[in-house]
């Protein structure tokens, strides 16, 4: 627990009493902070109130006696409408802000040059964030990981001189931390997501531009500039270079060549100067980093940890030995040649792109919730796909996408995709079927999360006969 000590003896108002404002609750009440916590969920306002909290309804409280709202990511902050306890902070002249705000006031009070190491993007930044975190350790590091990923931010461990801390942003997260200064920060990419919650993608792209935009002086941005906007993003955090003269601007692509940056040719990651080429690793063979986007997140924690001085032989050993993260291209098992990849994570079309783009005989189990804009945008990759087991709401949807372009059979269900797919990839007698999951839809029609789905898919492929773990 971090206690957060910026607010010792206010009073702040917390809205959203999930795990990430409960934690919020208690570092700032452990900081010296008088906390009144609120919820529109009566279940979460009585489990803080038998945590020992103040809970009030914001409706009636008096705002000029409040310090500062703090809101939970998944509170409208701007979109489609501000929440109606925002719309009460600002009337009042109090500041709305998020648990990683206060996490970065209190690293300047404590330690303002611990290292902070924050990651976003519309894909791939779990991945980017879990596989830093095992390189840092890798490497000897007191690590400790948490944000978007896992553990809420001031349930880590303060911040300390010598001690590094990995976090994963939303752009949720991003919008309530208007003091964002990492001493490391990477955007990965930009792509149409949460348009719902930004109202346009040139607001949504803005808002992750502000991670990299407040790397602090002397510390390291790295942009993706594999998209339009990334690459525009890094052009204006570089010109604003001028008021950060020691802070460095990576560009990354893992597309095309790069006069200066990070770039991935044929598995190997270069640092460019001036056109010239140094190695620093290389990601051949490596299973849990298959793959362009892989290659995309693997650079990026390269360029990462090698900022904070970790040695090139490190880093390789660190890359080979990265397990991967569950839910994304997990490798769950083999039967006989058939791999099977659990890739629950991918609940919209671009992510799943990122699957199908890293197999070449793919048996694809696919649908759920559907998202805006279906399939349509993956008709590259059709050739790639032997057969689609299709499920959930988007079954016929995705149907029509596919009629007299790709054999498909609509399953509805996991429980009958997984064995139908294993039957018919074992019958194909190709070198190297994959039975894929990779849903491009939300998992909401039928499974609570996404976790849920991809432990589904893992127990019924264990669950078949000779299934081979893969270590």
């Amino acid at each position: 627990m971090i206690p957060i000590t910026s607010f010792a003896g206010k009073t702040v108002a917390v809205f959203g009493l999930g795990g990430s404002g409960l934690a919020s609750c208690r570092a700032l009440q452990d900081g010296g902070a008088d906390v009144v916590a609120s919820d529109d969920n009566i279940d979460r306002l009585v489990e803080a109130a038998q945590a020992g909290f103040i809970t009030a309804d914001l409706h009636s409280v008096n705002w000029s006696n409040i310090a500062a709202l703090v809101l939970t990511p998944g509170v409208p902050l701007t979109h489609p409408a501000p929440h109606w306890s925002v719309l009460a902070a600002q009337a009042a002249g109090v500041e709305v802000i998020g648990d990683v705000e206060l996490f970065c006031r209190e690293r300047r009070l404590l330690a303002p040059h611990a290292p902070f190491v924050a990651i976003t993007g519309t894909n791939g930044k779990s991945t980017t964030t879990a596989l830093i975190a095992h390189l840092l350790r890798q490497a000897g590091f007191d690590t400790q990981m948490g944000g978007n990923i896992g553990t809420a931010i001031l349930s880590l461990e303060p911040p300390a001189d010598g001690r590094v801390h990995v976090i994963e942003m939303s752009s949720y997260q991003i919008d309530l931390t208007p003091s964002l200064d990492p001493s490391v920060g990477i955007l990965l990419n930009v792509t149409e997501d949460h348009l719902d919650r930004h109202g346009s993608i040139e607001h949504y792209a803005a808002v992750k531009e502000r991670l990299v935009a407040g790397v602090q002086n002397g510390g390291t941005a790295i942009v993706g500039v594999d998209d339009d906007f990334s690459a525009t993003a890094a052009e204006r955090v570089a010109l604003g270079g001028r008021k950060f003269p020691d802070r460095t601007v990576l560009r990354l692509s893992v597309k095309r060549p790069l006069a200066d940056g990070i770039v991935v040719d044929r598995n190997v990651i270069y640092r460019v100067h001036d056109g010239a080429r140094e190695e620093l690793a290389r990601i051949d063979g490596i299973g849990s980093l298959r793959g362009a986007h892989n290659a995309q997140n693997a650079a990026a924690a390269a360029a990462a940890v090698l900022a904070l001085g970790v040695s090139r032989d490190v880093l390789q050993q660190g890359l080979r030995s990265f397990p991967g993260l569950a839910h994304r291209m997990e490798q769950v098992g083999r039967q006989g040649e058939t791999l099977f990849v659990n890739d629950s994570k991918a609940t919209n079309a671009d992510a799943a792109a990122k699957a199908l783009g890293s197999f070449e005989e793919i048996f694809w189990l696919a649908g759920g919730k559907p998202k805006t804009g279906g399939i349509d945008s993956l008709a590259g990759f059709f050739p790639k796909i032997r057969k689609a087991y299709l499920i959930g709401e988007a079954a016929q949807e995705f149907a029509a996408t596919l009629e007299g372009k790709v054999e498909y059979e609509i399953c509805e269900t996991l429980e009958v995709a997984v064995p139908h797919a294993a039957r018919d990839a074992a019958a194909s007698e190709l070198v190297d079927p994959v039975v894929l999951l990779s849903p491009a839809c939300a998992s909401f029609d039928q499974f609570r999360n996404f976790e849920i789905r991809g432990n589904r898919f893992r127990e019924l492929v264990t669950a078949l006969p000779h299934v081979v773990p893969v270590v």
